[in-house]
């Protein structure tokens, strides 16, 4: 079967809380599914962001992309911040990243946002390939601040 990116709904969450989990790992935090679990539970029941899996069949999630709604003051429409896009390692290279990139240009387009917003890391050259491949343009005009409690 196919792979096929679908809207995931709150019975995903226990088959997309471990790769939410490998994903958190892989950008350096603690592994923890039980607060991976929670945090979607939340997200999903909350209405706060909007989550696309990809269903490898018999409801094996093998990736998501997760996107939160933000607003562009000087557009004055919607504007999408691409937060999180993971795929196992063991379907990596099949153009599942772009599939589920394809999903939130969809999403943007059907709410009438202005566009994507995402960040990653400088030495991430997989994720950077892939944003310009898909046709993301990394903004030299701006600088990227941030403030943490931490």
């Amino acid at each position: 079967m196919q792979p096929i990116i679908r809207k995931a709904t709150i019975a995903d969450v226990p088959s997309v809380a471990p790769l939410f989990d490998a994903y958190r790992v892989f950008y350096k935090k603690e592994s923890d599914v039980t607060a991976a679990t929670n945090f979607l539970t939340d997200r999903l029941t909350q209405k706060d962001s909007e989550l696309f899996v990809c269903d490898a069949g018999d409801n094996k999630l093998v990736g998501f992309v997760q996107l939160y709604p933000l607003f562009s003051s000087t557009r004055m429409q919607r504007l999408w911040l691409l937060n999180d896009l993971f795929v196992d390692p063991n379907y990596r290279g099949k153009g599942l990243s772009v599939k589920l990139i394809a999903a939130a240009k969809e999403l943007t387009k059907t709410t009438n946002a202005c566009g994507l917003l995402l960040e990653t890391g400088k030495s991430n050259k997989v994720g950077n390939n892939l944003y310009v491949k898909t046709g993301f343009e990394l903004n030299q005009s701006c600088n990227f601040y941030e403030w943490s409690t931490d």
